[in-house]
């Protein structure tokens, strides 16, 4: 088990840009049995309690998870007992493991009163049984999936949805192993969306029906808190810089982006000197700000008054907000509180998680442009970043930096998150791939995207489902982990089908 991340070119960009330390979800483990068996079958219960070590230790050793063993529930007494404990506990996931059949009054008496999310877990120890040996031993043994159905009808019977399941074997399973650190990474942004603080700068483009957002439902639907904070904290900062904090920082930045001569965008130069000192300075600022504040990222859009130190420094954030979206802290223009919580939930995932909206359509080769011109995420970059100096930001005030980039190539997956009519959240999601191929030198991100069936199909799909324009770009295929990720949050998703 492993993050999806993990390749030597992002190590060593990690080890450049700082990467935050990685959240540690908690997550409760029990098991269930049958308490009839232990007296009849001798050895039988050391070999379950054998069994649930093993499960535990797999969750130990391939996730930064606490994980806490409640031990094995065998009748309805002990699942009575069980219930306050895991409240308690303060979990972010639960993984209930199926050892052997178990009557799911154990089972039943738990989701009943426990509101946080629990995968069943069914991975017998042996391929298949010996048959020439059989033995209802034997069977016991290896009856990890016999309750499954009971209890997913009792999950019914009690109102509640039939959770997720793991189907499979314990030891050699790949499939299995790749669920069960699937679910971990899960719990990591369940953990982090209920205890994350997000900063909020100004206001939308006024012009933007779709990035308004109301901050009280994100605390109602994902728990987090909204930081609302000012222009000036930031501007402060930048004034108290000096220039041994800021060298270092320009040397980082030089480190890992390339700096090229322009090419046919007539708006961009070769980096200036004085734009990467702006650059440089406004980074300080923004890393001593986001550890002020305790912030886990921002959404930002604040303009300030033509020619003032307001406006040099708020329109200068993309480099600084970049190199911190990459560390971890999703980082958002235009004010976007939506898609800065996409951003943060494809983060903890562990898939990267750059702002993103549509640039033009290739018909030829049957593609669309996916990117932006503000802060993105470094760390899934196709290559090393590369930094162009630009005289003009198009439909924003200010000059300065700009990141030019494309996320890696190969699988990548989309999540837009919208407010519906009823004001609740609704996430849109969409898989496709990076593919090679050039992208427009205009120091601004983009990535050849193509989707099935094909392009314009794809888009129509896309657009019906009520985006906003802009949404997250991650790295892999995931949509299904997101849309698990919406069902633990009671909100609507689709994936674009792809047929």
């Amino acid at each position: 088990m492993g993050n999806p991340l993990q390749s030597e070119n992002h190590l060593e960009q990690q080890a450049i840009i700082q990467k935050r330390k990685p959240t540690r979800p908690r997550i409760g483990v029990f098991g269930v049995g049958y308490y009839k068996y232990w007296s009849q079958f001798e050895g039988l219960l050391d070999d379950m309690l054998r069994k649930q070590a093993v499960f535990v230790e797999k969750i130990q050793t391939g996730s930064h998870a606490e994980v806490i063993d409640f031990g094995l529930v065998d009748n309805v007494e002990k699942a009575y007992e069980l219930v306050p404990k895991l409240n308690a506990a303060n979990l972010d996931l639960i993984f209930c493991d199926m050892v052997t059949y178990a009557t799911s009054n154990t089972f039943g008496t738990v989701i009943r009163s426990v509101n946080v999310p629990i995968v069943l877990v069914a991975l017998q120890p042996d391929q298949a049984m010996d048959y020439t040996r059989a033995s209802t031993y034997m069977q016991l043994y290896n009856d990890d999936i016999c309750s499954l159905p009971e209890f997913a009808g009792v999950a019914a019977r009690m109102g509640k949805k039939v959770p997720d399941m793991i189907i499979g074997t314990l030891y050699d399973d790949p499939q299995a192993d790749a669920e069960i650190e699937e679910y971990c990474r899960i719990a990591a942004v369940l953990h982090d969306l209920k205890t994350s603080r997000i900063g909020h700068i100004g206001h939308p483009i006024e012009a933007m029906l779709d990035m308004h957002s109301d901050s009280t439902m994100f605390t109602a639907h994902f728990g987090a808190h909204i930081v609302q904070c000012e222009a000036h904290e930031i501007v402060t900062q930048y004034q108290r810089s000096d220039a041994s904090e800021i060298e270092p920082v320009k040397e980082r930045i030089l480190d890992f982006f390339d700096t090229p001569d322009p090419v046919s965008d007539p708006i961009s130069e070769k980096l200036r000197e004085s734009d990467l000192e702006i650059a440089a300075r406004v980074t300080v600022a923004l890393e001593k700000f986001i550890e002020e504040k305790k912030l886990d990222g921002l959404a930002y859009y604040y303009e300030g008054p033509d020619n003032s130190e307001t406006r040099t420094v708020m329109s200068n954030l993309i480099v600084g907000n970049s190199l911190l979206t990459g560390a971890g802290f999703p980082m958002c223009g235009e004010s976007d509180l939506k898609t800065c919580f996409a951003m943060l939930i494809m983060e903890r995932l562990g898939i990267g998680g750059s702002f993103a909206e549509f640039h033009p359509v290739d018909f030829k080769e049957g593609f669309v442009l996916v990117g932006h011109d503000g802060p993105h995420n470094v760390a899934i970059a196709q290559g090393r970043p590369v930094l162009r100096s630009l005289t003009k930001y198009h439909g924003k005030p200010g000059f300065g930096a700009g990141v030019e980039f494309k996320i890696k190539e190969g699988p990548i997956t989309m999540l837009s998150i919208n407010s519906t009519y009823d004001g609740k959240f609704k996430f849109v999601i969409a898989e496709g791939q990076s593919v090679e191929g050039p992208i427009p030198p205009t120091g601004n991100t983009n990535t050849r995207g193509f989707f099935k069936p094909d392009v314009r199909t794809f888009l129509q799909r896309w657009m019906k489902e009520g985006p906003t324009h802009h949404f997250a770009l991650g790295v892999g295929h995931h949509a299904h982990a997101i849309q698990k990720i919406a069902n633990y949050l009671n909100l609507e998703s689709v994936i674009i089908r792809q047929d």
